[in-house]
């Protein structure tokens, strides 16, 4: 017994020192590894699967990544292996992986009427991608409520349809399926638990724009949404006549998203207008190409097979999914305002203009230094993991390709070679998933100590020759 008192001693002993020497970054990567721990040996018990069912203990780590990072990439068939109460806490799953640890923790002091430390403040501000300190809290707060007023509402109009217009639900199995599809969108969690995802409902427009609509809510970013909310507040409460101003991030955010969503679906339209969309009506064409738009920046559904689409769409599929969604958000991915931010970095620097203008204000020269250097090394992983893959397994380049943009995405649609993959290909997969949830620019600052952080000086400039 002294033994291991000893023994938990010196771990809790290690664990105060590395709170006290690690920055908040590096609290925050280790408490997602931490999570996908934890959710790794709940996922081991039996009590989750269906008898006599068993996975591997690499496949079920494999899950754990996938579920924390709310990928949808599975080795396994789901409906195969999970019964009802494994979904449930699959759900669970989705809601600490979408909204992140430090969400979770803070609406559970808030309710338990804990104090909240500066510490955890600073993990509030690191996990949110916040500017400023103050307000954390109370964000985090909204956007909970805001979140889970959305699921809860959602599922009930869900499970409300399909009780009405299929037979083949029963009330029972309608509250499931529909409370289980509007967590999966707004966590925009890809995870196929019946093994047909939303093909049943591939032709019925009305309940795909639905989920169009939770997916783009749960990637925009919960800062756009807290702003949206105090916006309508304010224009209810002043009946129109007040003036709410959003913050240059929420416009980008917003602005980006619309921009990527609305080209990402013309270009899938034009691409498939000839090939398998051929025999569609009008009406599916535009529905189909607006919900592969959406569902390819994060989401992970899918309503049919993605082999029967062109080469050319399935690029600009893994494209979309490198994008991925909004900062702050449910999303992985480089990110929409990275991308946005980039682009024009670029066109003033073609039109010979020093500075970054949009919406009236400037953005910050470390907010674009930002953006090169993360769009530039996720290109740089991703090519290394695709030419790991290329040397491990047996699959086309293009199946790799899309393999290695859904998994550092976190968006969950595969073109069927997960389960195929081979061990080295299973760990490249899982590096690029937590990559992908923890964000590249985080990770690079995980290697940064306290002291190194604090420490800048300047040399003097000279010129080099480029291009």
């Amino acid at each position: 017994m002294k033994r291991e008192e000893k023994i938990m001693s010196t771990f809790m002993t290690f664990i105060a020192r590395t709170r006290k020497k690690a920055t908040p970054i590096q609290l925050l990567v280790l408490a997602y590894f931490g999570l996908i721990v934890v959710t790794f040996f709940l996922l081991c018990l039996p009590i989750f699967r269906y008898p006599g069912v068993k996975i591997s203990l690499l496949d079920t780590f494999f899950m754990a990544v996938s579920t924390i990072s709310v990928t949808g990439l599975t080795t396994v068939p789901l409906h195969e292996i999970y019964n009802n109460y494994g979904v449930i806490l699959l759900e669970f799953l989705f809601q600490i992986g979408g909204f992140g640890v430090t969400m979770l923790a803070t609406v559970g002091m808030v309710i338990t009427g804990r104090k909240i430390s500066l510490q955890h403040r600073q993990l509030i501000q690191v996990d949110m991608n916040q500017p400023r300190l103050s307000g954390t809290v109370r964000l985090v707060y909204s956007v909970f409520g805001l979140m889970m007023a959305l699921q809860f509402i959602f599922g009930i109009v869900f499970s409300v349809y399909l009780y009405i217009t299929d037979s083949l639900y029963d009330l029972k199995s309608a509250i499931f399926e529909g409370f289980y599809i509007s967590i999966s969108a707004v966590t925009n969690a890809g995870f196929d638990v019946t093994g047909k995802s939303l093909m049943p409902f591939r032709h019925d427009y009305f309940f795909l724009l639905l989920v169009i609509l939770l997916i783009l809510v749960g990637g925009i970013g919960f800062p756009v949404l807290i702003e949206f909310r105090e916006w309508l507040l304010l224009k209810i409460k002043t009946r129109g006549k007040g003036k709410y101003r959003f913050s240059l991030f929420s416009k980008l955010a917003f602005f980006f998203a619309i921009i990527f969503f609305i080209l990402g679906a013309v270009l899938i339209f034009l691409s498939e207008m000839n090939h398998s969309f051929t025999n569609m009506p009008w009406g599916e064409k535009v529905i189909t190409s607006l919900f592969y738009s959406a569902t390819t920046r994060n989401a992970g559904l899918q309503l049919d097979s993605l082999t029967g689409f062109r080469t050319t769409t399935l690029l600009l599929f893994s494209i979309l999914m490198f994008i991925g969604a909004s900062p702050s958000s449910v999303g992985g991915g480089v990110r929409t305002t990275t991308i946005g931010i980039l682009m024009l970095y670029m066109v003033s620097f073609i039109r010979g203009r020093r500075n970054v203008n949009i919406f009236g204000r400037r953005i910050n020269q470390d907010d674009i230094q930002k953006a090169v250097v993360v769009v530039n090394l996720s290109i740089m992983l991703c090519a290394v993991a695709i030419l790991i893959l290329s040397l491990t397994e047996k699959a086309s380049l293009v199946s790799l390709v899309f393999e290695v943009a859904s998994a550092f995405g976190t968006t969950g649609l595969s073109l069927g070679i997960t389960s195929s993959l081979s061990l080295v290909g299973k760990i490249v997969i899982i590096v690029l998933m937590f990559i992908g949830r923890v964000g590249m620019l985080y990770m690079l600052m995980l290697f940064v100590s306290k002291k190194e952080q604090d420490f800048n000086y300047k040399y003097p400039t000279e010129k080099v020759i480029i291009g």
